[in-house]
């Protein structure tokens, strides 16, 4: 998908930014940034630099999510240096940098999406448990078990097509409940539909 993207077909990249979205949204962007407003449009951002630059990525065995990750941590960046915020922020964002850089293998950026993932695992179950049962399914075939969008399909009954809109619609109700304060406003099992 990624030779096809780079030999001009952007409708390639498709399934590459929905798989990683939603993981560079919880794990890396939301986090740094605490306010959900903000980090939809820096992901939204990272998401359309990626396409943009998408000529550029080279693969070097490391897995794109890495390549995409840098690309949020920067974007992340940009906006604490814009905003001006406090001296000690710019200055912890600037110690965290060289460790987000490039890791050598795919199993490093396992290993770096897996501690991040540790970090928010109580927002993360608390707002995948929000979700409808269709909804926490979507996301745990296609994006934790990282199953192909038709055997996605295939398991939820459903064409490709309405699985893709499952899983975008899915994606978003998981970043409204992942961006509200603990004491939140949905209940488990909420009633997206």
């Amino acid at each position: 998908m990624v030779a096809e993207a780079q030999a001009g077909n952007l409708d390639a990249m498709r399934p590459i930014l929905e798989s990683y979205a939603a993981p560079l949204y919880s794990t890396v962007i939301l986090p740094r940034l605490g306010d959900p407003s903000t980090a939809e449009d820096v992901l939204r951002d990272t998401l359309t630099t990626a396409i943009e630059k998408i000529e550029q990525f080279r693969w070097t065995g490391k897995s794109i999510y890495v390549w995409l990750r840098q690309i949020a941590v920067n974007k992340v960046y940009d906006v604490h240096r814009r905003s001006k915020r406090s001296v000690q922020l710019a200055d912890a964002m600037s110690r965290e940098l060289p460790h987000a850089t490039m890791p050598d293998t795919a199993a490093d950026a396992l290993l770096i999406a897996a501690e991040e993932q540790e970090l928010n695992r109580d927002r993360i179950q608390l707002a995948l448990r929000a979700l409808s049962d269709r909804y926490r399914l979507a996301i745990e075939l296609r994006l934790i078990e990282e199953l192909p969008r038709d055997e996605c399909a295939r398991r939820m009954s459903v064409t490709t097509g309405t699985f893709d809109v499952v899983l975008f619609r899915a994606v978003r109700a998981f970043r409204r409940h992942f961006g509200q304060k603990r004491e939140g406003r949905g209940e488990p099992g909420g009633s997206e539909a």
